[in-house]
């Protein structure tokens, strides 16, 4: 991605020096448009994850505590699980690695543009989801606001969405008369979503066909009760020796 000079000199620079609290005001001000979209989302998908985390047993408390300290999305799911499951915290530590590799690539492409704002580029990197990415690597504050402020407030008002959903979920779903037996199924239904989303924007489907072909194949070989961690390593083995060719196809895919 291209950006003319004055951009990539404005994304480094540190901050200016000034009034912080008006500075601070006008740039919440211009990034809570850009974060409306997320607000919706975030709020319904918290809120399910709330009452999944109620409906397991764990208290409101505990829930605000994971979604304010974890806030991973979809590793806060499978978080449910782990919890209730048998301690094995080297399949915890797979199934982020696997589920959030991909924050490693956001990290070292925002290297520059988080640099230099002190205490604010501790909570960008700790707060950086997919959605907040997606904002503060494309959105070009208005002329005269900070950046910096403008891309920790966009990444602080979706971190607030993700937690107030998650606590009203948590805090009303004992107050729910309807039956929720099987509304963990939430979790599955999600990967299943991502999968699909990931599949249609592919050109070419090999990486989901190597996963789905080795998990398969780990399935039957280990059982429904120990594929996952031998599933996970074939599929980071295999895309690491692969990942030449693969560059390779996605380049020439590119338009």
């Amino acid at each position: 991605m291209h950006a003319h000079a004055g951009t990539q000199r404005n994304a480094v620079s540190p901050p200016r020096t000034g009034p912080a609290p008006g500075r601070a005001g006008q740039a919440l001000r211009a990034a809570f448009p850009h974060t409306i979209p997320i607000l919706a989302g975030f709020l319904f998908l918290g809120i399910t994850y709330g009452i999944y985390m109620n409906v397991s047993g764990f208290p409101v408390w505990y829930t605000l505590l994971m979604s304010l300290t974890v806030f991973a999305g979809s590793v806060e799911f499978v978080a449910v699980s782990l919890l209730l499951g048998a301690f094995n915290p080297l399949q915890a530590f797979l199934m982020t690695l696997m589920l959030n590799a991909r924050h490693l690539f956001y990290g070292l492409s925002m290297l520059e543009k988080y640099r230099g704002y002190g205490w604010r580029t501790v909570y960008l990197i700790f707060g950086m989801c997919d959605e907040s990415f997606s904002i503060n690597c494309s959105a070009e504050p208005p002329e005269g606001v900070d950046r910096g402020w403008f891309m920790f407030f966009v990444t602080a008002l979706n971190h607030l969405y993700w937690v107030t959903g998650a606590t009203l979920g948590g805090l009303f779903g004992s107050l729910l008369q309807f039956n929720t037996e099987g509304l963990d199924f939430v979790m599955t239904a999600m990967f299943v979503v991502i999968f699909l989303d990931q599949w249609l924007k592919e050109r070419r489907h090999t990486s989901s066909l190597l996963g789905l072909g080795l998990s398969l194949a780990c399935l039957l070989v280990f059982g429904a009760d120990g594929f996952m961690i031998p599933a996970m390593l074939a599929i980071l083995g295999m895309l690491t020796l692969l990942r030449a060719p693969l560059t390779r196809m996605e380049q020439e895919d590119a338009p």
